[in-house]
Parts: structure tokens; C-alpha cells; sequence
């Protein structure tokens, strides 16, 4: 099996102007596994992402050239945790290793600062396997999300 190699990337700081291109972004990620869960609803996955936005902890991922290849939102959830939600990855640069570098910076920094990070995700989706790699863990569940958490380490 051959190495992946990432390609370069970086975090830059979302603004309130970049909430419609999220919003699209969500819509045609989540479509496939909303679908299957019977939940896919073209205006609330985006209105949904509109009332959710918090351009202070969200970023844009963008490759080296520039262009838009993700989201996420990284934010205090209380005492010793941070929420890790709204992580989106253009469909192109999935598989590449992209996500779990951006996910791996993410973890080091809860880590760095003793914090527990907890998400969501869809029951079924295939982003669960990213986040058990990364030592996530279910403790709990419904019939449309599985909530998990990753204690810090060291």
C-alpha cells in the first residue's frame, strides 16, 4: 500500500459572507447520508447551517492554491471541552489525507490545552471511521446521529 500524500493546506478564518458557500457545501456532502436516513430536506440542511454559523470559530480549509476545500467549527463547549462540528470537505479532496491533517492540528490543540473534544455525527456516515483514528469514542446515540468524544492525550 502507498503512502498518501497530503496535499498542502491551511486554516483560514471564516466571515459572515462565507456562510452560503458552507451552506451549499453541507447540502452536498450530508445529501447522500441524509437521504438514506430519510431526512434530507434541500432548505433546512442549509438553513439549518445559516442558524448554526459562528464566524468566530469557524474556519475555511483551503488548499495550497488557494481554493475552497472545507469547513469546520472548533469552539469552547464548557469547561475542558471543545465542539468539533461543521467539518465538510469538498467531495474532491476526500480520500487524500486532508481530513484527518485537519482534524490531527484540531485534536493537538484540545490536547495542548488538556480538553476534551466532542461531535456529532450521522448514524451510518462514513466520517466515523476519521474520527475513530483519531480516538474518538460513542457515548451515545440516536436514530440519526452517534455522539462521540476524545479525551486528551498526554
Amino acid at each position: 500500500m502507498s503512502a498518501v500524500t497530503v496535499p498542502p493546506w491551511s486554516l483560514r478564518p471564516a466571515a459572515e459572507a462565507d456562510v452560503e458557500r458552507i451552506a451549499e457545501l453541507k447540502a452536498r456532502v450530508l445529501r447522500a447520508d441524509l437521504e438514506r436516513l430519510g431526512r434530507f430536506d434541500a432548505h433546512r440542511v442549509r438553513q439549518r447551517m445559516r442558524d448554526e454559523f459562528a464566524a468566530g470559530y469557524t474556519s475555511l480549509i483551503e488548499a495550497g492554491d488557494g481554493s475552497f476545500a472545507g469547513s469546520v467549527t472548533f469552539r469552547p463547549a464548557g469547561p475542558g471541552e471543545w465542539a468539533l462540528g461543521h467539518f465538510y470537505l469538498a467531495p474532491e479532496f476526500q480520500g487524500r489525507g486532508l481530513g484527518s491533517a485537519v482534524l490531527g492540528a484540531l485534536v493537538a490543540r484540545a490536547d495542548a490545552a488538556g480538553a476534551a473534544v466532542r461531535l456529532t455525527v450521522l448514524e451510518g456516515s462514513a466520517a466515523r471511521r476519521l474520527y475513530e483514528r483519531h480516538g474518538f469514542t460513542v457515548v451515545g446515540r440516536d436514530a440519526i446521529d452517534v455522539f462521540m468524544v476524545r479525551r486528551p492525550v498526554g
